[in-house]
């Protein structure tokens, strides 16, 4: 019987989450990145056992439960909900072999997972693993990850002899792989996507999967689309992003005018009329969003596969969050009057995180392209959805 995960964001673990993370998002973006001791008060709200077997404790929970929580977390800070969506990505984990999961739950089922997987370096094959060498780009939650995983390159099997290579994760202790603190961006500065590098390390066989690979347990969770799943989580941060840039925008309405003559926000047309447009179209986006969610995972339920016309509709419906979401946030920035400009104003950082949010190759334009192409029965590309 499927477990109800539906109130999780009602509970006093993740509303003492929230709070906690209002109080310190300026010590967030300050550090660039989200603190332990916040990292483990996602742990308490479940958060970090969301994607975990149920055979190690965990909750193998539906997506539409735990996007809730990603986009909940995001209206209060949009690093700290990029951080929480890596909740789903013991998903990755779950190809892994039994004996490394085993150790990986030996202590608990709140396992933190952060990968940089690209950019994909080739790696030598010796006796049971491999040696590996590199440096990998944006492993997000990495300063707060007990794991981290590295991209490798794999042989592709099979008759297609130009087929690209095979994307395998190698999987080890967060502190047996080297951090290098170079991220300097202007939004989700605290997400601490900064590079990870090792040098000559072996891997053996037991820590070695293909990414994106099915989980290894009966359960629905590892029979949901992972690039899919992966797509929802980073949108489902600009959701939250777009209801707090409203609620932003709506706090403002009745600001003092500057200029003598001037009227209030509330007075003025174009200002009611873009609140009343943002969240017809936010409302919109998400129905599409948690219904598309919703549908897959009745399918699994019933044991059937998700179909790709459905997949699709997932990568389209992830991609159309994360861009209505953005362009929510700036048509509240447009109509919030003078102080949105102040470097201080939560409205600043919306728009930055925002903006960050659409550059995901997972969600760019070129996902809605590719949705386009199957929806008008084209073949869909290779890699999609």
């Amino acid at each position: 019987m499927e477990q109800d995960f539906s109130k999780l964001t009602e509970t006093l673990e993740f509303k003492h989450l929230l709070k906690t993370i209002a109080e310190r998002r300026g010590e967030i973006e300050q550090k660039r990145h989200v603190p332990k001791d916040i990292i483990a008060l996602m742990k308490k709200a479940r958060i970090f056992r969301s994607a975990t077997p149920t055979r190690f404790g965990g909750d193998a929970m539906a997506p539409h439960h735990f996007l809730k929580m990603v986009d909940k977390i995001g209206t209060v800070d949009g690093s700290a909900a990029w951080v929480s969506a890596f909740g789903s990505a013991n998903t990755y984990t779950a190809a892994l072999p039994i004996e490394a999961q085993e150790i990986m739950y030996a202590n608990g089922p709140d396992q933190v997972f952060a990968g940089g997987l690209h950019p994909v370096q080739k790696a030598t094959r010796v006796e049971g693993g491999w040696n590996v060498s590199g440096r990998w780009k944006f492993a997000s939650g990495c300063m707060g990850a007990d794991w981290i995983g590295v991209g490798i390159e794999g042989v592709p099997q099979g008759d297609e002899p130009n087929a690209p290579p095979i994307v395998m994760m190698a999987v080890a202790p967060a502190d047996e792989v080297e951090i290098i603190e170079c991220w300097d961006v202007s939004g989700m500065q605290g997400t601490g996507s900064h590079d990870t590098t090792v040098t000559d390390k072996y891997y053996s066989d037991t820590w070695i999967c293909e990414r994106g690979a099915p989980g290894l347990f009966d359960e629905p969770l590892y029979r949901y689309p992972a690039m899919a799943y992966q797509a929802q989580v980073h949108a489902a941060c600009n959701l939250g992003l777009a209801r707090a840039a409203i609620e932003h925008a709506k706090s403002v309405s009745n600001a003092a005018k500057l200029m003598a003559g001037h009227s209030r926000l509330c007075d003025r047309g174009y200002y009611l009329t873009g609140v009343a447009e943002t969240e017809a179209a936010l409302r919109g986006a998400r129905a599409f969003f948690y219904e598309a969610a919703e549908e897959a995972w009745d399918y699994l339920l019933q044991g059937d596969p998700v179909p790709l016309e459905h997949i699709n509709l997932l990568r389209l419906s992830a991609s159309n969050a994360a861009k209505v979401g953005a362009q929510i946030v700036q048509k509240c920035y447009t109509i919030s009057g003078m102080g949105v400009i102040a470097s201080g104003n939560p409205m600043q950082r919306y728009l930055r995180d925002a903006m960050v949010v659409t550059q995901h190759a997972a969600v760019t334009d070129m996902t809605i392209e590719n949705a386009g192409r199957v929806l008008a029965g084209l073949d869909a590309p290779r890699g999609y959805p």
